[in-house]
């Protein structure tokens, strides 16, 4: 139920049931018995295209993100609205689904004129963009073999490799790097680099990502990489994970 009011109090419009069930991955059934309670109770209201949307009586509130989640994005938020202002870029935090999609939790938007941005909402596929490259590259294996035999591997943009072996190439060469670049496979125009956020225990629980126009990505490709990375790693940091803790091949012991 809690996870019905986060995702309803991040959309900025009315979602159906389908989309609900189709996101968060409950029984229609339950789903739609749960929102019957939270109508009942008016934390929700169903509109007459039998769409639903948090009560904008709780929608200005603190916030409905619970638990670790909402522990990772306050400690994420100095870190991404300082890197956004270094480089006057759009930054993001997302974290893996249980399906192998990228979920983005939190995003601090870039103040120019043209800039990259994307909903609170909805998933990303894991396959084609830079945060779920990074998250696909700090999962079990088994699990990463079933999301690329799930995944709808398609053509997104004239850029998207959609070639299984290639991208289980791509993801091993990220694990390697400790970044994923996706230029331009997901969005036309759009291209991003993101790092790897670990935890205190060296679990990877999010990936932080930056994002920009092609064209920009272009002339600042090396410095939007080291600046991704270095600011992933204080992210950690934060979270009490020790680079001592590294071993000889740079991951954690």
């Amino acid at each position: 139920m809690l996870e019905i009011l986060e995702l309803l109090a991040r959309s900025p419009k009315p979602l159906t049931l389908k989309m609900i069930v189709s996101e968060l991955g409950y029984p229609k059934s339950s789903t739609f018995n749960l929102l019957a309670t939270l109508v009942a109770r008016a934390y929700v209201v169903r509109n007459d295209g039998e769409a639903y949307a948090i009560h904008e009586a709780f929608r200005n509130g603190p916030g409905w993100a619970g638990g670790g989640e909402a522990s990772l994005i306050a400690v994420a938020a100095p870190i991404m609205d300082a890197l956004r202002d270094r480089h006057e870029e759009t930054v993001f935090l997302g974290a893996r689904r249980k399906d192998g999609r990228v979920k983005i939790l939190a995003k601090s938007v870039s103040n120019q004129s043209i800039r990259f941005d994307s909903d609170l909402t909805g998933s990303d596929p894991a396959f084609c963009t830079a945060m779920g490259r990074v998250l696909l590259a700090h999962w079990v294996p088994e699990k990463v073999a079933a999301y690329l035999a799930k995944e709808r591997i398609v053509q997104i943009t004239p850029q998207t490799v959609i070639d299984r072996v290639q991208l289980r190439r791509i993801v091993e060469q990220t694990r390697e790097d400790g970044f994923a670049i996706s230029d331009e496979e997901a969005v036309v125009g759009g291209s991003g680099v993101a790092a790897p956020v670990r935890d205190a225990s060296g679990e990877v629980v999010a990936a932080l990502n930056m994002a920009t126009v092609s064209t920009r990505f272009a002339a600042r490709r090396e410095s939007m990489i080291e600046a991704v990375v270095q600011s992933a790693e204080e992210l950690s940091q934060r979270l009490g994970y020790r680079t001592a803790d590294k071993g000889r091949n740079g991951h954690p012991v």
